[in-house]
């Protein structure tokens, strides 16, 4: 009997393995893009002010004429940054917010090879374009990332480019328009938008939400006309003049459309800002303590370097070194807030005691009147850091804590707007009052400094902080629970 045998099956090859994307935790993949992010957005603003003389030099245009370089930047900022929230839930937070950096350092390149006036104005606009989405939607995607027990990590985490990026801008951009030229800061964002896109190209995951429903077309229309005209109606006044026709009509009409916004978007049932989110307790409370305390703090940080410069003789190097304290301090402040004081005092007390540290210092700082205190002023610069501190790490910590996370992305987009408002009206503000008062004053028929103009503007920042207190009151504990938890190491 001849035995049947099976042919032989060919044996299968192993199969190859799959190459795998790198993978790298959430909270580190987002926190190092969106740190890299605002650090290069926030230092931009600052450093470019430095060189706007030399520009002008360059161009050869007048200094009035400078302004539109930062004109068109925050017009654009303001159009694009309430439609962030959406764009970032309609086509995911990661494409939006690298199509963001990339854009802005695209831009921030385009401003250094501009060859006059009117390319770099356009080439800002560009940059606004960018900056506007960013914000919201890496601010988004880190909140989303941290639940709300790990939120006061995360906002210590964003005190690093606020704390560092405003002081950091006036001594890079001075060395960089001294050593090299103009065109350097901008070129200086090409480096930190090369490493911000790389890294998150490979290490971020999508976000997106499910059913982001239609675009809100009558509100991106209406935002950006009515942010856009508020915004250069309010930086443009202190230059022009508050009661010339330009401003007051930009003023009124962009008001008028922001009225009609928030009629339409009341009635949407899908709108591009929710502003029924303003109807939670918690998150309107801090936005806008948030914001009153962002008009008093970027307002002296604007005022201060002219107070060194013009006030009392320093170099533009020597202003820049005098305001790194503030830096320093706001880093302190987040960790001693982040790490000890939230949790034992919660976010109402921690605001209200930041927001009355900040106003004590601003007031001291109006005593200094000559070089000689200016340890005395660098001393307060820590403080008014340490005292900042508080305030971002508590706000922000608590502010999302009521929010869902299918509205994060909407949330961050009105924070952001209401920040940047308040941002920039302190500018102005302060700035009218010491052009008001004077910089300048007759001593024996020469043009001596006038410090009474900068003392009063201090004393103005100091009040605006006071004035944050009111909104801070209403903070109750009790809906920040959630992100008041026992530190575990």
């Amino acid at each position: 009997m001849i035995e049947h045998v099976s042919p032989i099956a060919p044996v299968a090859a192993p199969p190859r393995p799959r190459r795998r994307t790198p993978s790298l935790s959430q909270k580190v993949s987002v926190s190092v893009v969106f740190v890299a992010a605002m650090f290069m957005n926030i230092m931009d603003i600052t450093i470019v002010n430095v060189a706007l003389p030399a520009i002008g030099r360059q161009f050869g245009v007048a200094e009035a004429s400078l302004d539109a370089v930062a004109t068109g930047y925050l017009v654009s900022l303001a159009v694009f940054i309430p439609a962030a929230g959406y764009l970032g839930d309609r086509f995911g937070s990661k494409r939006i917010l690298l199509l963001a950096v990339g854009l802005f350092t695209a831009a921030s390149v385009l401003c250094g090879l501009a060859g006059n006036l009117g390319e770099l104005v356009a080439f800002r606009v560009l940059q606004g374009a960018g900056s506007g989405m960013m914000t919201p939607v890496g601010m988004a995607m880190l909140y989303r990332a941290f639940p709300p027990h790990e939120r006061l990590r995360a906002s210590s985490i964003l005190t690093v480019p606020t704390a560092v990026a405003p002081a950091l801008g006036p001594v890079l951009g001075g060395a960089l328009v001294t050593s090299l030229s103009w065109r350097w800061v901008f070129f200086v964002n090409l480096f930190i938008g090369i490493a911000a896109f790389g890294f998150g190209l490979f290490f971020l995951a999508e976000q997106r939400e499910p059913r982001p429903g239609r675009f809100d077309l009558a509100g991106f229309v209406l935002s950006g006309t009515g942010f856009a005209a508020v915004m250069y109606g309010v930086s443009q006044g202190p230059g022009i003049g508050w009661t010339h026709p330009q401003i007051t009509v930009s003023i009124a009409a962009g008001s008028a459309v922001l009225a009609l916004l928030v009629r339409v978007e009341l009635r949407s049932s899908n709108p591009l800002l929710r502003l029924r989110l303003l109807g939670n307790r918690l998150f309107r409370s801090t936005s806008t303590a948030m914001a009153v305390a962002t008009a008093a703090f970027l307002g002296a940080l604007f005022v201060i370097p002219l107070f060194f410069q013009l006030g009392l003789g320093l170099t533009a190097l020597q202003s820049g070194l005098n305001t790194l304290p503030e830096a320093l301090g706001v880093m302190l402040g987040a960790q001693l807030g982040s790490r000890v004081l939230y949790r034992r005092l919660g976010p109402r007390r921690l605001i209200i005691l930041g927001l009355t540290g900040l106003a004590g210092n601003l007031a001291l700082m109006a005593l200094i009147s000559s070089r000689t205190e200016l340890w005395w002023m660098r001393v307060l610069m820590l403080g008014m850091g340490l005292a900042m501190g508080q305030i971002v790490v508590s706000t922000q910590a608590a502010t999302f804590a009521t929010v869902s996370p299918t509205d994060t992305g909407h949330a961050s987009s009105l924070f952001s707007m209401t920040r940047q408002l308040g941002s920039a009206t302190g500018i102005a503000l302060l700035a009218t009052v010491f052009t008001a008062v004077g910089t300048t004053r007759q001593v024996a028929g020469h043009a001596v400094p006038n410090l009474t103009g900068y003392h009063t503007a201090l004393l103005i920042a100091a009040l605006l902080a006071v004035l944050a207190i009111v909104p801070a009151l209403t903070v109750r504990d009790s809906d920040a629970a959630s992100t008041v938890v026992s530190h575990s190491p």
